[in-house]
């Protein structure tokens, strides 16, 4: 395609205009990602440098923060912010102050890692806990550098209804923090998709066996939060054959076409998938079908994974998705949209800057008029 059809294609394409999720206006259909920077403060808390990251990046239609623990246990990464004391509030109002005053829309992502965690990261040094207590292969990312996972602990049913009060009370935190809403984190081989699936779950009582009973802290979870939350407000992300953080399923289609039916009792406003294996190949094997999944989920269906500017415009030609989201092109290019409407170069972020560390590497990119205005001089 040359440029004069590349600019025809992309002012006739509707990715940069106007669309409305629920309630929410959004000023187009491109969204970043979540994206761990492993940036926060003394006790999790987010700073001004934070609140400036996200606000360079606001023209985004809608910004879902970086995972977020709603505990200290839900903790499985160095550095990385949490939603539960009024510090970390504080800190996220930074945020979602500094993204409305530039025009944007921010949705926080609650998160509770499980058995992706280690000893070092956990209150009282405890064991990470988990569906049950199998250990998953790969390492974990402490403060003193990367230690081997260790066994999880399963967690007792009684301690159950106390995940879906952490979860309840991060929404609440979130409410109070100015977030236009709340994304549930159910992917990528995290808490929530530990119970979900079957190599992980191997419980014998009313949270395992059956799908659904390895739904039924999804559904517990959603039912909580929408009573803190408009359910418009609430969305999900799934990552229904990504193999990540060493999960897996037998059936997942059977698995997450329950869940769909599930999530629609609540309304929400939508499904945030990743297509393919999370940060890998796009490939989706033969029996399984995010079409059907979005073809029987009643709100947005936001695509993910490898998306560029080529892929964004066809999703949306052949209307495969509502929203498409951008992830680590928006580390190196905070204008991003722009860029992709421009049909202008993005530049790639080197591995090294992604996580820990200032300003360097995260709040440092120039923008695209900035560039050009250099290139003048």
């Amino acid at each position: 395609m040359n440029k004069m059809q590349n600019d025809k294609t992309i002012s006739a394409s509707d990715l940069f205009q106007p669309v409305t999720m629920g309630s929410l206006p959004l000023s187009n259909r491109i969204v970043m990602a979540p994206l761990t920077r492993s940036r926060a403060g003394k006790g999790d808390v987010q700073g001004i440098m934070n609140a400036e990251y996200y606000a360079q990046r606001a023209t985004a239609g809608l910004i879902i923060c970086e995972a977020t623990q709603i505990s200290e246990q839900g903790k499985g990464y160095a550095f990385t912010p949490g939603i539960y004391t009024d510090a970390q509030v504080a800190g996220w109002k930074l945020c979602t102050d500094a993204v409305h005053k530039a025009g944007g829309r921010i949705f926080a992502q609650l998160w509770h890692v499980g058995r992706i965690s280690h000893p070092d990261l956990q209150p009282g040094h405890q064991l990470p806990v988990a569906p049950s207590a199998i250990k998953p292969e790969g390492q974990a990312f402490t403060e003193t550098g990367f230690k081997p996972f260790e066994t999880p602990r399963a967690l007792l049913i009684g301690e159950i209804p106390g995940i879906v009060a952490q979860y309840a009370h991060a929404a609440e935190c979130a409410l109070e923090a100015g977030f236009d809403g709340i994304e549930i984190h159910a992917a990528n081989g995290y808490l929530l998709d530990q119970f979900m699936r079957d190599k992980t779950n191997k419980r014998t009582d009313e949270y395992g066996g059956s799908i659904e009973n390895r739904a039924r802290l999804v559904v517990e979870v959603m039912e909580a939060v929408t009573k803190v939350w408009p359910s418009d407000r609430v969305g999900i992300r799934l990552s229904p054959v990504s193999p990540a953080n060493d999960i897996e399923d037998s059936d997942p289609m059977t698995l997450f076409t329950y869940v769909i039916e599930q999530l629609n009792r609540f309304n929400i406003a939508y499904i945030h998938c990743i297509e393919g294996e999370t940060m890998g190949p796009r490939t989706i094997p033969a029996n399984f079908s995010f079409a059907k999944l979005r073809e029987l989920f009643n709100g947005f269906y936001m695509a993910n994974n490898g998306y560029d500017l080529a892929l964004a415009l066809k999703a949306r030609q052949e209307n495969l998705a509502d929203l498409i989201c951008f992830g680590r092109a928006f580390i190196a290019n905070p204008d991003l949209v722009k860029r992709l409407q421009a049909g202008a170069k993005i530049h790639e972020a080197p591995k090294e800057t992604w996580y820990g560390g200032g300003m360097h590497g995260y709040t440092d990119w120039p923008t695209l008029e900035q560039e050009m205005s250099a290139s003048e001089k």
